[in-house]
């Protein structure tokens, strides 16, 4: 890939789609992530499944996206999972805007602890995303539950393995972390 200068939102767009990576954009920076292994995505899909559940029955007006395009004030990031309005997501668009996202889940990854944990949660606090989740494996599964609070995400909750956890935003939901990091 050759590129000169500063990266655009639209220069990332452009990009071939490629399964083995994940291209993000941080101020005028490209950033590549590989592909997330097996367990990352087993709890991905799982955790989908149980916001796609809880949205439904609290009648949530909204769409469960993996691995979409998030178009940021200071760049574009891919969440592991995403909740959006879901007349943002009406369109076959290649992203959609942060104004529309109601919730971020990322599921820390061995080569993204750093974005995960640090990076990102400004970009989106930056973006004003209500709610923002972070999922950790290592060394027990446990999901971090944040909201947006004078522009930073503050922790409200701390769903720990073994133990069903009810949690209020972005609409009520129960989980157990353990039952979604399962092998």
């Amino acid at each position: 890939m050759e590129h000169h200068g500063p990266w655009t939102v639209a220069d990332v767009l452009a990009l071939p789609e490629d399964r083995s990576v994940r291209y993000e954009l941080l101020g005028e920076s490209l950033v590549t992530s590989p592909a997330p292994g097996l367990r990352h995505q087993r709890a991905s899909f799982r955790l989908h499944v149980a916001l796609e559940a809880a949205a439904q029955a609290a009648s949530a007006p909204v769409e469960v996206l993996e691995a979409i395009n998030v178009t940021l004030p200071s760049g574009l990031a891919v969440p592991d999972i995403v909740v959006a309005d879901a007349g943002a997501t009406a369109e076959d668009a290649v992203s959609i805007d942060a104004e529309a996202v109601q919730l971020v889940v990322e599921l820390v990854s061995p080569g993204n602890k750093t974005m995960d944990r640090k990076v990102e949660p400004l970009l989106y606090a930056e973006a004003a995303i209500p709610h923002y989740w972070r999922l950790e494996f290592d060394p027990a599964p446990r999901l971090i539950v944040s909201e947006l609070d004078n522009g930073r995400y503050a922790e409200r909750v701390i769903a720990l393995p073994g133990t069903v956890t009810t949690i209020d935003g972005p609409f009520p939901m129960k989980l157990d972390p353990a039952g979604i990091a399962r092998q």
